[in-house]
């Protein structure tokens, strides 16, 4: 028969290694975006739920922020819906917003809350509207015409940016010893509701309540230098000499934006981090080994 000490002994190693980690964040938020795409995959999101639910139990106060895209694309499609994109982004109307509160507001917010639950953990589902939380503010975007180079304002319709948040709700649910699970969808002053980016919504969310830490979780190991190599630390400055000089591109750009806003706001570091990774939260809080890109003020 096998003697279990030895494992035994390696998984006690492995706790009094946690245990300055856990002491670092000892009552602190950490505001954790978990993305649509990383949320695809059952045992991930498995993992997911129980590294929310470990990270409570040892004194941490998570926030968890989540998108959807992936699932909003599919029930547009199932409900015959057409999306019009302007400048490769989705143009969001009437019809289009009220699908988008279904899904995030709705089935996904509450699938998490479950998720949660079922690992031993007290979540409470909402969004940026319960409470007047977060109030946005209409978006607007620009893109280079082709031909002429000259920077063009597009309007995406019903696309918000946060404006302001209220964090009385959230200070109280977490008083309260509750895991807060948070849809990006807000009111504007128009009484409209708008669609928020959900990277974007987890920034200011992390900046308000000046959060130890902000997390994003994506489907990407994390920000990627020309060679396609992990950069597992950059400082604020760095970010924009990457953005200028066309190493980070793309949809990376508005990660990267957002991780340098919440900063400015208060929040001690942001990461990047594949939320496909299992428990990838636990990794880069309790362990030594970074999971992603750490993006700090210096």
């Amino acid at each position: 028969m096998t003697d279990p000490l030895p494992n035994v002994h390696v998984r006690a190693e492995i706790l009094t290694q946690a245990l300055p980690h856990m002491q670092r964040y000892d009552q602190q938020i950490v505001v954790i975006k978990y993305g649509g795409h990383a949320m695809g995959d059952p045992a991930a999101a498995e993992d997911f739920a129980e590294d929310i639910v470990l990270l409570e139990q040892s004194g941490l106060k998570p926030i968890v922020v989540h998108g959807g895209g992936p699932q909003i694309g599919k029930m547009l499609a199932r409900l015959g819906i057409e999306s019009e994109f302007r400048g490769g982004l989705r143009v969001t109307d009437e019809a289009t917003v009220e699908v988008v509160e279904m899904v995030l507001a709705g089935s996904i917010n509450k699938q998490i809350v479950g998720w949660i639950a079922a690992e031993g953990g007290r979540a409470i589902g909402l969004c940026g509207k319960d409470g007047n939380m977060v109030r946005a503010k209409r978006a607007m975007r620009t893109i280079k015409d082709p031909d002429s180079n000259i920077e063009q304002a597009i309007d995406l319709g019903l696309v918000g940016e946060p404006e302001h948040v209220e964090r009385g709700v959230l200070d109280a649910v977490l008083k309260a010893e509750l895991i807060p699970v948070l849809a990006p969808v807000a009111y504007g002053e128009d009484g409209k509701t708008y669609n928020v980016n959900a990277d974007t919504f987890a920034g200011a969310i992390a900046g308000a309540l000046r959060a130890k830490r902000l997390l994003l979780l994506t489907d990407v190991p994390g920000v990627l230098d020309k060679d396609k190599n992990l950069i597992q630390e950059l400082s604020v400055e760095d970010c924009r000499r990457l953005i200028a000089d066309g190493t980070i591109t793309g949809g990376m750009i508005p990660k990267v934006e957002t991780c340098i806003y919440a900063i400015e706001q208060g929040v001690e570091a942001v990461v990047i981090l594949n939320g496909k990774v299992a428990h990838a939260a636990l990794l880069e809080l309790f362990t030594d080994f970074g999971a992603g890109t750490l993006i700090r003020r210096t």
